[in-house]
């Protein structure tokens, strides 16, 4: 504890005697300072006992007194020691009343203690203080490595919250509460998702003060990692402001966490080239060969059924990078994720129904709201697409891929963030047919025929399409027309002549058919 009036009070030595405010001895005091000036307060900081003999002022003025007193106690000055037997034989009156009335703590110094000796008295209390704050921030760091080692976070967390008398809470990339200390405060540590997310996206290192009458204590968020892109934030929760050696404790935890949390960058590349032979030898077809090289990094992963997700974005992959990493690492999955080509595009090698999966999905989903409402996060991976393949095991990965592949085709066509190859299958092909090659082939195709109908010769369109749709059955297209069969067959012999070609030839029948499907889709 740092000294107080109080202590000062209790010193054996001081013999100080307390005149005015002794319901306020236990304010800490900053440092001792000498001052003889009508006016201190430009020299003083807050936390002060102030020490004066009234060599200058007239202490006995009750007015001067009250301006005097009232000046002191804006400034922050804590107490003032009056020195008597040198100006003064006793403390004025008009200072004591005026002491009383502001509050302020008024202490008497009998002549035989200099102040020099109360100089000193301060300053080796708050040396004390300091050293018993670094040798207790040494002991906390020593038992936060400690747990780092054994217990990993959550054994940190539990020291940290221990050492600040309050809670902590760990956060990943993606802004969810990983783990927290005591058990109870992952409720409220959820709360902060959205002050986490802010401080995210500021500079790192970055930290902020929670607090106010919508929160139960005060909270200090601190980024953890040291790129320019967190790798998560440490939430620390008190009922006041941290003291010397709890910022000690909470600053250890910072350098702890990140170093549990960061990887090296030699570490990472090393990974991310084991990865990149495990996805090739799967291509390849060797299986056996991926398994042997993935070993316990992503052997688990090749033993159950897995998607493959391509994602492109020129403007690079971070957001949808963090998003599955973060997903996994909280579920205590293995995902594989491999950059290709100059970066545009990334691979994902997730376990189907997986956590990893779902926040890929989540996270289209998120850009895809963003572009609809025209957010000002839309413009960041506003070019995202992502193909997903349907459920695969080893033997059939480079099946997957193409799957992945002709899913992320279909979803820059339709302008859609992602696109699962499953509901393609399930789907209906008409809406693949929403291209300008595909309607410039159908309008090409069928143009001789509608420029007959433009002469008011015929309905040939309307008559080729009820025939398709009939199947070629004469009767039952021509009921649904209104005309009778020969009418039909005649305008039938008529589009052979126009277009030149046949209508028994299947192939003919399924062009004529989709160039009229497309174009009625426009």
């Amino acid at each position: 504890m740092p000294p107080t009036l109080a202590s000062l009070v209790h010193h054996s030595t001081l013999k100080l005697t307390v005149r005015a405010g002794e319901d306020r001895l236990d304010v800490p005091v900053r440092w001792a300072h000498v001052s003889e000036l009508a006016d201190p307060v430009p020299y003083m900081e807050g936390g002060e006992l102030l020490l004066i003999t009234a060599l200058k002022l007239d202490a006995e003025d009750p007015q001067t007194m009250r301006r005097y007193v009232k000046r002191l106690v804006g400034a922050g000055v804590v107490g003032l020691g009056f020195a008597v037997g040198v100006n003064y034989d006793e403390i004025p009156e008009a200072l004591v009343d005026a002491a009383e009335e502001e509050g302020l703590p008024l202490l008497e110094v009998p002549r035989r203690t200099p102040f020099l000796a109360i100089t000193k008295a301060v300053s080796a209390a708050i040396a004390a203080d300091q050293y018993r704050a670094v040798t207790a921030g040494f002991a906390a760091q020593r038992e936060l490595t400690k747990q780092a080692l054994s217990e990993g976070p959550e054994g940190l967390l539990a020291v940290l919250a221990a050492q600040v008398d309050g809670w902590a809470a760990l956060y990943d990339a993606s802004g969810a509460v990983v783990a927290a200390a005591p058990e109870w405060a992952g409720r409220r540590a959820a709360r902060l998702t959205a002050d986490v997310e802010r401080l995210r996206d500021r500079p790192a290192p970055a930290s902020s003060v929670v607090g106010g009458p919508e929160h139960e204590d005060r909270v200090e968020l601190h980024t953890i990692g040291t790129g320019r892109r967190p790798r998560g934030a440490l939430a620390v929760g008190t009922a006041a402001a941290l003291g010397t050696a709890e910022r000690y404790a909470l600053h250890s935890a910072i350098a702890l966490l990140t170093l549990t949390t960061e990887r090296s960058r030699s570490l990472q590349a090393a990974e991310q080239r084991i990865g990149a032979a495990v996805l090739r030898m799967l291509l390849a077809g060797q299986p056996d060969h991926a398994r042997a090289v993935a070993g316990d990094l992503y052997g688990d992963l090749l033993d159950a059924p897995y998607r493959i997700v391509l994602a492109e974005c020129a403007a690079g992959h971070a957001g949808i990078t963090e998003a599955v990493e973060a997903a996994a690492a909280r579920s205590g999955e293995s995902v594989l994720v491999v950059p290709e080509g100059e970066g545009e595009r990334l691979v994902v090698l997730a376990a189907d129904g997986g956590a990893a999966v779902a926040a890929c999905g989540e996270y289209a989903a998120g850009r895809e709201a963003a572009r609809a409402g025209q957010e000002p996060s839309a413009g960041e991976e506003d070019d995202l697409v992502i193909g997903l393949s349907a459920p695969a095991g080893p033997i059939a990965a480079a099946a997957a891929y193409k799957q992945a592949e002709q899913a992320l085709s279909v979803a820059r066509r339709r302008g859609r963030v992602l696109v699962e190859h499953e509901r393609l299958a399930a789907g209906s092909v008409l809406p693949l047919l929403a291209d300008d090659a595909v309607r410039a082939f159908a309008d090409g195709l069928l143009r001789a025929l509608h420029e007959h109908d433009a002469t008011g010769r015929g309905d040939l369109v309307a008559s080729l399409r009820a025939w398709l749709s009939r199947h070629g059955q004469w009767d039952a297209a021509a009921a649904d027309l209104g005309v009778h069969r020969h009418t039909l067959r005649y305008r039938m012999r008529r589009v052979e002549e126009i277009l030149g070609r046949s209508l028994d030839d299947p192939d003919v029948r399924m062009e004529l058919w989709l160039a009229l499907k497309a174009t009625s889709a426009e």
